[in-house]
C-alpha cells in the first residue's frame, strides 16, 4: 500500500513538530510538507498534491474553515482533517459544510489520530467522539424545533385529536378518549385539515408521524 502523504497545517511550529514525530514512525504515512499559514497551505497543496491535509482551524491570515472549503473545490481528491482545541457548535457545522472529512482535537491520544487518519484514508468521515455528541444533540435540538412549528398553530386539544388520528383511531373511538361528542371530535378533525392545508386524515397521520407528535406531546405536558 502507497504510504499516504500528509501536509501539516498549523501556525505553530512546535505543534507541526508534535504532529510530525507522533506520525513519522507509522510507514502508511508520509510527511510531505508543513505550512504556518493560510496561503502557504495553498501554495504547498498546489506545489505537493498531498492526499491529507491535517489543518488547523485557527490561522493567522484566514480561518481554516475557509482555507478546507478552497482546499476541497479545488483538489477534491485531497482529504482535509479540522485539528483544533475547541469544541464549538457553529465552527463544526462550518467545518463539516466545508467538506472536511474529519474533525478532531488537538487533545487526542496517538492513537485516536492515527485511526482518524487511517479511517479518512478509507473514504469515511469522523469526528472525534465528543465532537459528534454535540454535532447529535445540534441536529435534535433542530428537530425539535422544525416539530414544534409543525405544530405552532395548533391547541393542546387538536394535538391530542392529531395524535389519535395518527395511531388509526376513528371519530368515535377519540371521542370516547377524550370525553367528547363525536361532533366535537368532527369539527376538531376538520379545523385541522383546514389549518394543515390537507385533504384527509391519511395526510393529517403521515404529518404526525413525520413530525414526532408523541414526543412533541409529552415535551408539551
Amino acid at each position: 500500500m502507497t504510504a499516504l502523504r500528509i501536509l501539516l497545517v498549523d501556525d505553530h511550529e512546535v505543534v507541526r513538530m508534535g504532529l510530525a514525530t507522533l506520525l513519522e514512525d507509522d510507514p502508511d504515512v508520509r510527511i510531505v510538507g508543513e505550512a504556518g499559514s493560510a496561503r502557504e497551505a495553498l501554495e504547498a497543496c498546489q506545489r505537493l498534491n498531498p492526499d491529507l491535509v491535517i489543518l488547523d482551524i485557527r490561522l493567522p491570515d484566514q480561518p481554516g474553515v475557509n482555507v478546507c472549503r478552497q482546499i476541497v473545490e479545488r483538489w477534491p481528491h485531497i482529504k482535509v482533517i479540522i485539528l483544533t482545541s475547541f469544541v464549538n457548535d457553529e465552527l463544526i457545522a462550518e467545518a463539516i459544510s466545508a467538506g472536511a472529512a474529519g474533525y478532531v482535537l488537538k487533545q487526542v491520544g496517538n492513537q485516536e489520530l492515527l485511526r482518524a487518519i487511517q479511517a479518512v484514508r478509507r473514504g469515511e468521515a469522523l469526528l472525534d467522539p465528543q465532537v459528534t455528541q454535540r454535532v447529535l444533540q445540534r441536529i435534535r435540538q433542530t428537530e425539535r424545533l422544525l416539530d414544534a412549528g409543525a405544530f405552532r398553530d395548533l391547541s393542546h386539544r387538536e394535538l391530542e385529536v392529531l395524535h389519535l388520528v395518527s395511531q388509526g383511531k376513528s371519530n368515535p373511538q377519540i371521542a370516547q378518549a377524550l370525553s367528547l361528542s363525536e361532533k366535537t371530535v368532527r369539527n376538531h378533525v376538520s379545523s385541522l385539515l383546514t389549518k394543515l392545508d390537507m385533504s384527509n386524515r391519511i395526510e393529517l397521520a403521515t404529518y404526525a408521524v413525520k413530525h414526532h407528535i408523541g414526543t412533541y406531546l409529552r415535551s408539551d405536558e
